[in-house]
């Protein structure tokens, strides 16, 4: 009774958070879609880069002329029934949308390049954009809640089945893909394939997340209170005192939590190893700051 409870509200909370600003959400969503899209058929397609499903649509135009929208297309609706098979009816529907709009706006904007007159520019150049583009229109897609299906469905059942992380299941997947552009394109193609991938994958997080504007700093010392002073009086942040023990050890000793601006980083650095030489720290990217007086 209590699981099943537990179900509905988890189920309750879901659906409230897809509901909170809906237009918002679409908007983005397509307008990612357009960017991804233009990537692929400016930047990527013309310049052989492989990876994810859409490679194996840049693979297929570049050995035997077919569209490659009704190769992400086919793949895609593939994938749809492989993940209603072993993933089940919840975690395919999140991926229906995506799959099925993508490769009908790759289509819809395959007309664009011959707009573009970039036939001079270098490569490298040009797969560097195509790839920031990419990162941007995806991180557009994750961040409103959607994906464009493909390898993300992929991934997901290797994961399952295969018994590993979906990080690893992405090296594993993707790295498939990726070497495939060796066979079909040599090293240089491979090399800037790898390349667009980065890229892709930081500028996907940092849509996603934001640029950190603050960092989070986590301090163990013995001198926690003239720390603390330095910390509220000179630089006029708050701080948070948290009861910490030495896994080895096992002695009690306090932990020193503080938000600050990424700005102020270098004095508050400066000021801590001043106070305590010893001090042990631990800095993270604070992405979102919320509440607190």
């Amino acid at each position: 009774m209590f699981k099943r409870r537990k179900h509905f509200i988890d189920e309750s909370i879901i659906q409230n958070i897809y509901k909170k600003d809906r237009l918002i959400r679409y908007a983005e969503f397509l307008l990612g879609l357009f960017l991804v899209s233009l990537a692929f058929n400016v930047f990527i397609l013309p310049n052989n880069i492989v990876y994810g499903v859409s490679g194996l649509g840049v693979i297929a135009k570049g050995l035997w002329q077919i569209d490659p929208s009704f190769i992400i297309m086919g793949f895609n609706l593939f994938l749809m029934i492989l993940s209603f098979i072993l993933l089940g009816k919840e975690k395919t529907a999140n991926s229906v949308v995506g799959s099925l709009l993508y490769p009908f706006m790759v289509k819809l904007t395959e007309g664009i390049p011959k707009y573009i007159d970039i036939a001079g520019a270098e490569p490298l150049m040009l797969i560097l954009f195509g790839a920031v583009i990419n990162g941007f229109g995806l991180g557009f897609i994750f961040k409103a809640g959607f994906t464009t299906g493909g390898s993300d469905i992929i991934n997901q059942v290797v994961s399952k089945y295969g018994k590993m992380s979906i990080g690893k299941a992405m090296i594993f997947t993707d790295g498939v893909i990726v070497c495939l552009s060796l066979l079909a394109f040599g090293w240089v193609k491979l090399m800037y394939s790898l390349l667009s991938l980065y890229i892709i994958s930081v500028l996907t997080d940092k849509v996603i997340l934001g640029i950190s504007q603050s960092k989070a700093f986590y301090i163990i010392t013995d001198h926690d209170t003239e720390i603390k002073s330095f910390i509220l009086r000179h630089l006029s942040h708050g701080v948070t005192v948290l009861d910490g023990r030495g896994g080895y050890t096992g002695n009690h000793q306090k932990i020193i939590m503080c938000i600050i601006p990424t700005k102020e980083y270098f004095i508050f650095k400066e000021g801590i190893q001043a106070i305590d030489k010893n001090a042990f720290f631990v800095v993270t990217d604070a992405y979102e700051v919320s509440g607190g007086a």
